[in-house]
């Protein structure tokens, strides 16, 4: 089984961010945008779409408030397995660190899964960091 590990440092709150993972049914526009272009949550389960043109069908498996964490797998034509996690930590007051976890078979799936969480904590980036200059007043505007 391959297993996959990626974080990204995140200039936002970690309280934050947190905000934003836990909505499990708002990637495409809480988390990270441009990435996801569409989530429609169904119960426990949440149909995502991808930039790339992917659908993925993914079953949350906890959202855990103490730990800051999400865990889902993932149903899907090519992985035959698929489990995954993201988590904050916090790295100081206006400072967070997401870390992503992912185990998948076949294992020849690695090299395009590990693509693709690098891809989304660079969305998460983007769009955490433009939320939180924007809620500071600090966006280029002058806000």
């Amino acid at each position: 089984m391959a297993s996959i590990h990626r974080q990204i440092g995140i200039d936002a709150a970690p309280a934050d961010v947190w905000d934003a993972l836990r909505d499990v049914g708002a990637l495409h526009t809480r988390l990270a945008q441009g990435f996801v272009t569409d989530c429609k949550l169904e119960g426990a389960t949440r149909l995502v779409r991808f930039s790339n043109g992917l659908q993925v069908s993914e079953r949350i498996l906890d959202v855990c408030d103490e730990q800051r964490r999400v865990a889902w797998s993932a149903t899907g034509e090519r992985l035959t397995h698929h489990s995954a996690s993201a988590q904050v930590f916090d790295e100081g007051e206006s400072r967070s660190r997401v870390v992503w976890i992912a185990d998948l078979l076949p294992h020849e799936m690695a090299p395009a899964v590990a693509g693709m969480i690098e891809h989304g904590l660079k969305a998460m980036q983007r769009t955490l960091e433009a939320a939180a200059a924007t809620t500071a007043g600090g966006d280029w505007r002058g806000g």
